[in-house]
């Protein structure tokens, strides 16, 4: 579990319009409070992930926003993938936070934004469309023996505002007790 307090950077963000894996780099990211991203086809006060919609189209959007640690690239780079930011469907690529060890209901303020973490990404088959063997590299099992989800984090959006390329995030935990990300 999370230990300490972290601060990262933003490395790299990407939208896209559409209904895409991929996701396209900018220089900036307009957050937009209970939607998610300006111009991404996942923002929305309702669930946009066409698997989700399909379940129920009225839940709530708990995927506004998807982060993915940079240090996954490396990992997957060191591993054989060729991969880049954006490919993965990450809207906010990050360095020098643990992401996935963040517990549920963690605050990441960057510049005048606000996005709380909601839970896992869940990753699906068409991570293999990137490159074969993509999905069993972004999952894993610790020591127990569980799976461990490695392809990233998602988020609602509380504040609006402009992100942009470098700027730093501060991680604001929840009060305690801690409770560890499930998949959303």
């Amino acid at each position: 579990m999370f230990s300490g307090n972290q601060t990262g950077k933003i490395v790299a963000l990407s939208k896209s319009a559409t209904h895409t894996m991929l996701k396209y780099n900018e220089n900036s990211l307009k957050l937009l409070a209970g939607l998610g991203v300006e111009g991404d086809a996942h923002s929305g006060e309702t669930v946009k992930h066409r698997s989700r919609v399909a379940q129920n189209p009225n839940q709530p959007n708990l995927r506004q926003v998807h982060l993915i640690h940079s240090e996954l690239h490396d990992e997957l780079k060191a591993a054989g993938f060729d991969v880049f930011y954006g490919q993965m469907g990450e809207n906010i690529t990050t360095r020098g936070i643990n992401l996935l060890d963040l517990p549920k209901g963690t605050r990441l303020k960057i510049g005048d934004a606000l996005i709380e973490i909601t839970g896992l990404r869940n990753p699906c088959h068409q991570l293999n469309g990137i490159q074969e063997g993509l999905l069993k590299a972004v999952l894993g099992r610790d020591e127990a023996g569980n799976l461990v989800r490695k392809a990233g984090i998602m988020g609602i959006v509380l504040i609006n505002g402009i992100i942009k390329i470098d700027d730093l995030i501060h991680v604001e935990l929840p009060e305690l007790p801690f409770i560890p990300l499930e998949r959303v």
